[in-house]
């Protein structure tokens, strides 16, 4: 097996981030950088972005994402000027390729005359061929002992925190570390119109999310349930978020939770409402899932409902206004594989039961009562 070293593309070391920050690259005005996949994807490349930005500040900066990604960035301020619709392909965005749609977009990426393109999308297998193939001037990026060498590259192992990985990635590039983590600031003010109250009389509002890209990351429909009444009871306005996908399980909360506090606009909102909604909440509670990672970017108080093994890749690092509960299940619970084993090759059998269901309703209540408490005194300073 190949040994999995850095590779410095001759470059010497400038100062430490994350990692080693290397020497800058001369003369770029256009940087692209390569990150598909959902919400929480891109919200874990932010701070690298951010550093790029300061970087080289007079250069544009071009994400080649996802439809999410674009609908996102055109709802908050953020770092990048531009955002580019990944074709499909295969390991960079799911879908039927089609190699006509994949050619046009590499000559109309090439005749961009990229200066630096960076790669923060996995282990590099598919993506790192696919970097190659912008024809930027420099590649910077992250790499298996499978995958395909850039200028710079920085060695993946599944279990390092993503947006500290990103950011490591950055340093490569010859970017400081500004932040750790992602901030975002939404464009427009939520009006209140979309979550089934025209005047909420003062109370704080309470935003849940239950879906999550694996099933088996998401608390059972019950445990949300009791704690969205709970919360209701408590005097809280209980809303429930998550795209069209994820209606039915929001729907079968409210139904559950039985409280005239508790509704549902699941299915409902655009994605500027969701941004302003998500910002204007007292607390979000969530699984592993884009809208508890978004909400914690929007400077929103989250508590978060994580398998172990998920927390070291996307666990907040502070714990003032973020708590997390983890579930310490290391196999499946129907067939006993070991699920800590994780990435495109690591086996995953056909069961979704969920591996967060140890977590207490209590514990999350508790949290939730606490963030509402600190929000309280952080309102009245």
């Amino acid at each position: 097996m190949e040994q999995l070293t850095a590779e410095f593309g001759g470059a010497g070391q400038v100062g430490t981030g994350v990692g080693p920050v290397l020497e800058k690259f001369d003369s770029v005005s256009r940087i692209a950088v390569l990150r598909g996949g959902g919400l929480g994807d891109l919200i874990f490349a932010i701070p690298a972005m951010a550093a790029l930005k300061a970087a080289y500040p007079d250069a544009t900066l071009t994400l080649l994402g996802s439809p999410i990604h674009k609908s996102l960035l055109a709802a908050v301020k953020g770092p990048v000027d531009e955002v580019c619709i990944l074709p499909f392909a295969e390991g960079v965005r799911p879908g039927d390729e089609d190699p006509e749609a994949l050619e046009a977009f590499f000559a109309d990426m090439r005749s961009r005359n990229f200066d630096l393109a960076v790669q923060v999308h996995g282990g590099g297998r598919y993506s790192n061929p696919f970097l190659l193939r912008l024809g930027a001037r420099h590649t910077v990026g992250t790499r298996t002992p499978d995958a395909a060498s850039l200028e710079r590259t920085v060695p993946y192992l599944y279990y390092q925190h993503e947006p500290l990985r990103a950011v490591e990635v950055a340093g490569f590039a010859g970017a400081f570390p500004l932040d750790l983590e992602a901030r975002l600031e939404p464009l427009t003010k939520f009006r209140g119109a979309c979550d089934g109250t025209d005047d909420d009389g003062g109370q704080p509002l309470v935003v849940i999310h239950p879906g999550a890209t694996d099933p088996r990351r998401r608390w059972p429909v019950g445990q949300f349930a009791e704690l969205a009444a709970a919360c209701g009871a408590d005097g809280c306005r209980v809303v429930l978020v998550g795209d069209k996908s994820e209606q039915e399980l929001a729907e079968r909360i409210a139904e559950q939770a039985a409280s005239a506090a508790v509704t549902s606009v699941a299915g409902a909102l655009d994605m500027a409402e969701l941004v302003s909604l998500l910002a204007e909440a007292a607390v979000v509670v969530g699984n592993d899932s884009g809208p508890r990672h978004l909400a914690q970017a929007l400077g929103v108080p989250t508590v978060g409902i994580f398998w172990a093994g998920n927390i070291i890749n996307a666990g907040a690092l502070g714990r003032s206004l973020h708590r997390i509960h983890a579930s310490w299940v290391t196999t499946c619970p129907s067939c006993g594989i070991d699920v800590t084993q994780v990435g495109w090759t690591a086996p995953r059998c056909v069961h979704n039961d969920s591996i967060v269901a140890g977590v207490p309703v209590r514990d999350v209540y508790e949290d939730v009562r606490s963030l509402m408490a600190t929000a309280a005194v952080r309102q009245g300073a």
